[in-house]
């Protein structure tokens, strides 16, 4: 049984912040992202894409009115300060990707195409899912100053579990920050054969940078990014009552699936673009959080010892 006693109103300010996030980073996928080297790159052109590109920001939203109507309000809490954590360092490598990536071109492979980055130029996606970071950290830090003055409490059915789901936990964050330090999608090598001789050679083409490759507000970006997926992911399982905790590896979760699937995209896009053992470890990992989420929701539903099921 789930107590909850009177919810802030900045309880309500941060689920309508989560909101107003999911619903500009939905809007964000549709038009131009960048322009870059001439190439115009969009997030959305089919119907797959649409519906990776909206699987953050659907989830934003649904967590933020649940949050706003005061339901479970410290699962919406604990999203939101997931979802604001992680939103810190993707926002610094987006506004590299924006403004400073030509200071060092590079090759990139952004939404399925394979660019030179020597030189960008910004869009309207771009600056709305700029704004919809913003917003998602404001909105993670909204959380926090709330969740102290959120009473929610249960009869911790989860505590028995907590050990396990932590380390659990724990070890899908340490691989995920592993996948993430390669491309998820990636230009492979070419096999060249000489006509005179017959032999084969190997010629390496440049591919994608990896996240902890790219200097600068980037290269910050990702070691916050790095940080916060393993501090949210041996935090999250500590969170009382079940449902906060429920409410944190969701937001861990949804980052996973968020990269796992684009990573998919961007190679199903463009022929000059493999799925990786990264990208496909990063997928497989989503897969398992969503699991472990699964397990801290449904945990409270299991009959006690020595009665019958």
């Amino acid at each position: 049984m789930v107590v909850v006693g009177d919810v802030p109103v900045l309880a309500r300010v941060a689920g309508a912040l989560l909101v107003l996030a999911g619903a500009l980073a939905a809007v964000a996928a549709f038009p131009t992202y960048l322009v870059v080297g001439g190439t115009t790159v969009s997030a959305v052109t089919g119907p797959l894409d649409a519906v990776v590109a909206l699987v953050s920001p659907v989830a934003a939203v649904l967590v933020g009115i649940s949050l706003v109507l005061a339901r479970v309000p410290r699962l919406g809490l604990a999203y939101a300060a997931v979802a604001g954590s992680l939103a810190v360092g993707r926002l610094l490598i987006e506004l590299y990707q924006g403004h400073g990536s030509t200071n060092r071109p590079a090759v990139e492979v952004l939404d399925g195409e394979r660019v030179l980055t020597s030189s960008v130029q910004t869009g309207p996606g771009w600056l709305l899912g700029v704004v919809a970071l913003s917003v998602t950290v404001l909105a993670g830090l909204v959380a926090l100053l709330a969740w102290g003055r959120t009473v929610m409490e249960d009869g911790g059915s989860l505590d028995p579990l907590r050990p396990a789901l932590a380390g659990a936990a724990v070890l899908v964050g340490v691989f995920a920050v592993l996948c993430l330090a390669l491309p998820a999608a990636d230009v492979p090598d070419r096999v060249v054969t000489d006509p005179a001789t017959g032999l084969e050679t190997v010629v390496t083409t440049e591919g994608p940078q990896a996240l902890l490759e790219r200097p600068g507000l980037a290269l910050l970006g990702g070691l916050l990014l790095a940080g916060a997926l393993v501090l949210c992911s041996v935090v999250a399982p500590s969170l009382r009552p079940r449902l906060a905790a429920v409410g944190g590896l969701l937001g861990v979760a949804v980052q996973l699936l968020a990269g796992g699937l684009s990573g998919a995209r961007d190679a199903a896009r463009s022929p000059d673009v493999e799925w990786t053992v990264p990208g496909m470890g990063l997928l497989l990992l989503a897969v398992v959080s969503a699991g472990l989420t699964v397990l801290a929701w449904r945990w409270h539903r299991r009959p006690p010892a020595g009665r019958a099921g």
